[in-house]
C-alpha cells in the first residue's frame, strides 16, 4: 500500500471514531425526548397547583405576546434571539401599560417584564424590601461573585454598601481613580491607538477599550496592572495576570449563558455532572480564587510591616478599593480568618465585575453613534477646543476640564439612553403585590425592567425616542440641533428623573461608581477625538449598515456589539 493509500485509510479511520462532544449532545437530546411524557404529566400536575397559587385577581389583565401552551415564550425567544431586546421593546411598546406577563418553559417560573416608570420607583424604591435579587440572581453568580455586594441582599448587602458609599465619597479615591485614568489613556491606550493609525491597520476599537477598561478596573480594585496592552507572548503579560485575565472572561461569558438560557435545568445538569461548558467555568473560578487570595495575601503581609515602622499609619493612604475595604473592615468580627478572605474577596470582585465590561460598551456604541453623527462630532470638537490649554502635545484632560464638558456629557448619557450597557435587570417578588399600573405580582415571580425598551419608549422620550439627541439632556438648548455654537458657554448639562433612565440603577442600589463612571468615560472619548478621526469600517464597504433599526448586540450580561468595532483612525493634527 503506497503512501497515499495509507493516508486515506487513516484520515477515514479518524472521521470514523466517534466525537465526545456529539457523543454527549446526542445522548442529552435523547434524555430529553425520553423524559418528555414526563415533562408533560408533571407541567399538567404544575399548571393546576399554579393555579391555586394565582394572587387575588390574577394576572389575566397583563397582556402574555408570542406565548404558547408547555412552551410558554421560548419558541419567541428563540425565533428573535438575535434581536432580544428590540423584541422585548417592540412587545412592551404594543402593551397599554407597558408591562407584559412572562410565561417559561413548562411553567417553571412566573413573572413579568416592565419598561413603566411608576413600576421601576415601585420595584427598586417605594417597595424595595419586597423585591431582591434572590435565589434566581445568586444561583447563576455564585460561583463567580460568592456573597459580593450586587449578588445578595439584606444584611451582607447593607454591610457592603456602608463600607463602600464611605470609601466611593472619598476625595482621595476619586483623586486616584482620575489619576488611574488618565495613566492609563496616556500610557497604554493613546500609544496603542497611534500604532495602529501609523501603520494604517483596522483596529476593533471595542477590543481595545475593554483592555483599558479591564487594566484600569484592577489598577482600581487590587492595585494590580495586569497590562492588557502588551504584546502576546511578551514578559509583561504572561503567568498569573495573563491567567486572570483569560478566566475573568470566561467566567463572565459563562454566566451570561447562564442567565441567558431558557432552559435553566440543562446548565445546572451540567454543573451538577461537571460537563462541558460548566466543567470549564470551575477551572476558571479556581484561577480567580487563586489570584484573588494572593493579592489579598500579599496586602496583609504589606500592612503588616507598615504597622512595625514608625509611621505605621501611612497605610491609611493607600488608595486601591481592596486596601481601603481592608481597612474599612478591621473592626467587623469573623469567624477565622479565611472567612475575612473571602468577605473582601467577594466585595472586590463583584467591582471588577462591575466595571470590567460597562464602561468599555457603553464607549463602544458611543463611538458607533458619533461616527453617523457628525454634527454631534462637531459639537464636541468644539468643546474640547475651548476647554484644553494650549498644549501640542498629546491632551489627556484633567479632572476639572472634564466637568466643564456639558455637551460631550450629554452626548455619552444619550448614547447609554439607546444603548444601556446593562440592558435588562431582574428582582424576585417576596410577597403577593400590585404594582402601580394595576399588574398583580404573585410570591416567587420574577420582576424584569428593561432600560433598553425604556430609552426607546415614545410614552417616556416621547416621539424622537429612537434619536440621538444629545440636546435632549441640556438647559440654554431649545432642542434644535442646529443651535447657535456661540451660545454654548451658556448650556448646562440637565439630569433626567432616575426613574425614566435606570442606567445606573435607582433607589438604595444606586451605582456607587456613577461618578467615576462618568470620569472614565469622558477621559477616554475626549482623548481619542481629539487625537484621532474615527471611521467605523463597515462590512462590505456599506456604510447604511449602521442603522438604528437593527443594531449588532450580542445577548449577554452587557450590551456588546457583536462582531466588534473595527475602525481606522486618522490623526486630526
Amino acid at each position: 500500500m503506497n503512501l497515499a493509500s495509507e493516508s486515506v485509510v487513516a484520515i477515514v479511520h479518524r472521521k470514523a471514531e466517534p466525537d465526545p462532544q456529539m457523543m454527549l449532545d446526542l445522548n442529552l437530546f435523547t434524555f430529553s425526548l425520553c423524559s418528555l411524557p414526563f415533562l408533560l404529566f408533571f407541567f399538567l400536575r404544575l399548571s393546576r397547583s399554579a393555579a391555586s397559587r394565582r394572587p387575588p385577581g390574577g394576572p389575566a389583565e397583563t397582556p402574555c405576546p408570542e406565548s404558547h401552551p408547555v412552551v410558554g415564550n421560548v419558541v419567541g425567544f428563540l425565533r428573535n434571539r438575535h434581536r432580544f431586546h428590540d423584541w422585548v421593546a417592540d412587545m412592551l411598546s404594543r402593551t397599554p401599560s407597558s408591562t407584559l406577563r412572562v410565561n417559561t418553559f413548562l411553567g417553571l417560573s412566573r413573572g413579568v417584564c416592565t419598561s413603566n416608570p411608576l413600576n421601576l420607583q415601585h420595584l427598586l424604591s417605594s417597595n424595595f424590601p419586597n423585591y431582591v435579587k434572590g435565589s434566581r440572581y445568586h444561583a447563576v453568580l455564585r460561583e463567580l461573585l460568592g456573597d459580593g455586594i450586587f449578588a445578595v441582599d439584606g444584611h451582607l448587602w447593607s454591610l457592603q454598601r456602608k463600607i463602600a458609599s464611605h470609601e466611593f465619597t472619598t476625595r482621595s479615591l476619586k483623586h486616584f481613580i482620575s489619576e488611574t485614568v488618565s495613566r492609563e489613556i496616556s500610557d497604554r491606550l493613546l500609544p496603542f491607538l497611534s500604532s495602529a493609525c501609523n501603520e494604517g491597520r483596522v483596529v476593533d476599537l471595542q477590543e481595545a477599550l475593554q483592555r483599558f477598561a479591564f487594566d484600569n478596573i484592577c489598577s482600581v480594585a487590587f492595585g494590580v496592572d495586569p497590562n492588557c496592552f502588551a504584546a502576546e507572548g511578551a514578559s509583561e503579560f504572561s503567568g498569573r495576570n495573563s491567567a486572570f485575565v483569560k478566566a475573568f472572561d470566561e467566567a463572565v461569558e459563562n454566566c451570561s449563558s447562564r442567565f441567558m438560557s431558557p432552559w435553566p435545568a440543562l446548565w445546572k445538569f451540567k454543573r451538577f455532572f461537571n460537563l462541558g461548558s460548566e466543567k470549564r467555568f470551575r477551572s476558571q473560578i479556581r484561577v480567580i480564587n487563586e489570584f484573588a487570595m494572593d493579592i489579598i495575601k500579599l496586602k496583609e503581609e504589606q500592612i503588616k510591616s507598615a504597622s512595625e515602622r514608625e509611621n505605621g499609619d501611612e497605610m491609611s493612604h493607600d488608595r486601591d478599593l481592596l486596601s481601603r475595604f481592608m481597612s474599612s473592615s478591621a473592626d467587623l468580627e469573623f469567624r477565622d480568618l479565611e472567612e475575612k478572605r473571602k468577605f473582601l474577596r467577594d466585595i472586590v470582585i463583584s467591582f471588577v465585575l462591575a466595571g470590567k465590561d460597562s464602561t468599555s460598551t457603553a464607549l463602544t456604541w458611543f463611538f458607533w453613534l458619533i461616527a453617523e453623527h457628525p454634527l454631534c462630532e462637531r459639537k464636541i470638537l468644539k468643546e474640547l477646543s475651548s476647554a484644553a490649554s494650549s498644549k501640542t502635545e498629546v491632551k489627556v484632560f484633567t479632572y476639572d476640564e472634564l466637568k466643564s464638558l456639558h455637551y460631550l456629557h450629554a452626548a455619552v448619557t444619550e448614547s447609554m439612553r439607546l444603548f444601556p450597557p446593562v440592558p435588562i435587570n431582574s428582582r424576585l417578588t417576596v410577597d403577593d403585590d400590585v404594582l402601580p399600573d394595576g399588574t398583580r405580582m404573585g410570591k416567587g415571580w420574577f420582576a424584569d425592567y428593561s432600560a433598553y425598551a425604556m430609552g426607546r419608549s415614545e410614552e417616556v422620550w416621547g416621539p424622537e425616542c429612537r434619536e440621538f439627541k444629545p440636546e435632549r439632556w441640556l438647559d440654554g438648548s431649545d432642542g434644535d440641533r442646529d443651535g447657535n455654537e456661540d451660545d454654548r458657554q451658556n448650556v448646562r448639562f440637565r439630569p433626567s428623573d432616575q426613574w425614566k433612565y435606570p442606567v445606573f440603577h435607582c433607589g438604595p442600589r444606586m451605582c456607587l461608581g456613577k461618578e467615576m463612571a462618568y470620569v472614565q468615560m469622558k477621559s477616554v472619548a475626549a482623548a481619542v477625538m481629539a487625537e484621532f478621526e474615527v471611521s467605523p469600517e463597515a462590512e462590505d464597504g456599506d456604510k447604511s449598515g449602521m442603522r438604528m433599526a437593527d443594531p449588532p448586540y450580542t445577548l449577554s450580561l452587557v450590551l456588546k456589539m457583536r462582531g466588534g468595532l473595527p475602525v481606522r483612525l486618522r490623526r486630526r493634527r
